[in-house]
């Protein structure tokens, strides 16, 4: 904006609050105002008559430029991806060549229909987004005019204000006097500026309508014949299809089953896919050298004792504790006298180095009260077990307890490497 539009626009700022506001006399015109909110309309739906035939021809050339982007993923995961390349000997070559050939040739087609379908893109192109961008264009110039009426409407009232200020006054002064001539002088000339401006855009507006009509009209028949082209190329191009890879004689269910055949029942017998983690990475394995195990005694039973047995093949498969090993570590069994009175209260390596310390200074735990007795004696009793350690939890959904404390058993694990799922404290979590 120059200086002089800016010094106009602070003279215009009164007049245009008292407009926005409608404070005072402001000049409406019915016909133009219905003029305006109609080319208003126009100028929305033309940007997007713009934008949507734009996106349009993106998607058609995005849709074949994504097919050959899958045919080349597709093609790479049936290349060999295994096989022990440092033992020359034992190579074992792997890959699918009827799936990589299937692929090849899928991806010329779609390269040859893309170069089919390119004339009628560009005539999309040319048709329909280039006479959009030519509408918009001749709806700025228009805008312009827009703009000038409004600007002289501004003046034309601010004019007419100061006159009937000056007219109303009953007790006038030379000064007054002068400024009463300019002012009716002033309110002339506005009056004429914005009388050709609205007469302008009230007679030319209504044309400027009809002709968007008969413009828009070549132009949606154009590009609904260019679609039932673009349709009809993709229909009897991908209809023509004869890659011996695909059956396509069975119904599209029934060959999908049968490309597919039982993979799915063996992925599901790897142990990989079974894998439940429970928290972030631990710090390293729970069996080491000179470490004890959470399982002592000949019979190699866990690390809690069940004060009720129950078979506990039936439960799913929980966390393992052990690491990849073949055999159970050796067992743990307590020594008869530990020197400087030490406890013999037996810990996993997991324990944290505080909690063994104090584990070691509390001493042995206090036999636990009986149970109360229940008041209908026939409700069954949650089975518990007893800690015979400090454990703290090592990664999220780990269960803490302290040596004596009487966890509530929720889930056994299926083996007894397995941990168990318990409840303390209101605290659900996973135990060894």
């Amino acid at each position: 904006m120059s200086l002089k539009g800016f010094g106009k626009a602070a003279v215009r700022a009164p007049q245009s609050f008292k407009q926005r506001f409608n404070i005072g006399d402001n000049t409406k015109d019915a016909v133009y105002i219905d003029a305006e909110r109609r080319f208003q309309e126009l100028e929305k739906e033309t940007k997007k008559l713009h934008d949507e035939s734009k996106k349009y021809f993106d998607a058609i050339n995005g849709m074949l430029s994504h097919q050959i982007e899958f045919s080349k993923a597709i093609q790479e995961i049936y290349k060999p991806i295994s096989g022990r390349v440092s033992d020359p000997d034992s190579l074992i070559p792997e890959g699918n060549p009827e799936g990589i050939q299937a692929c090849e040739e899928y991806e010329n087609i779609v390269r040859e229909l893309q170069a089919t379908l390119q004339p009628e893109l560009e005539m999309i192109q040319q048709r329909v987004i280039g006479p959009a961008d030519e509408l918009l264009t001749v709806i700025k110039v228009v805008q312009k005019s827009t703009l000038k009426r409004q600007h002289k409407q501004l003046d034309y009232d601010r004019h007419r204000t100061t006159l009937k200020k000056l007219q109303d006054k009953k007790e006038k002064s030379l000064k007054d006097e002068k400024a009463l001539y300019k002012a009716e002088t002033e309110v002339e000339q506005a009056t004429q500026d914005f009388n050709y401006f609205n007469d302008l855009l009230k007679d030319e507006l209504p044309r400027l309508f009809q002709l968007e009509r008969e413009f828009i009209r070549p132009l949606f028949q154009s590009f609904y014949y260019m679609q039932l082209n673009v349709f009809y190329t993709l229909h009897e191009k991908m209809q023509s299809i004869d890659i011996g890879y695909f059956d396509l004689t069975r119904d599209i269910e029934d060959a999908f089953d049968m490309k597919r055949g039982d993979i799915k029942d063996q992925v599901e017998q790897l142990s990989i896919v079974k894998f439940k983690a429970t928290g972030g990475k631990k710090p390293g394995p729970r069996y080491g050298a000179g470490s004890r195990p959470a399982i002592e005694g000949p019979s190699s039973r866990l690390a809690i004792e069940g004060r009720k047995s129950s078979d506990a093949s039936s439960a799913p498969s929980r966390r393992q504790t052990l690491d990849n090993t073949t055999s159970p570590p050796p067992p743990y069994t307590t020594s008869p006298s530990l020197a400087n009175g030490e406890s013999s209260i037996g810990r996993a390596n997991s324990t944290g180095g505080a909690w063994g310390a104090a584990a070691k200074a509390k001493g042995a735990a206090p036999p636990p009260p009986k149970p109360k007795p229940s008041r209908f004696s026939g409700a069954p009793q949650p089975e518990r077990a007893e800690a015979l350690y400090d454990y703290e939890a090592q990664a999220a959904g780990d269960l803490s307890f302290t040596t004596g404390d009487m966890i509530e058993i929720i889930e056994k694990g299926a083996t007894e490497n397995e941990w168990w799922t318990g409840k303390l404290n209101g605290k659900e979590g996973q135990f060894p």
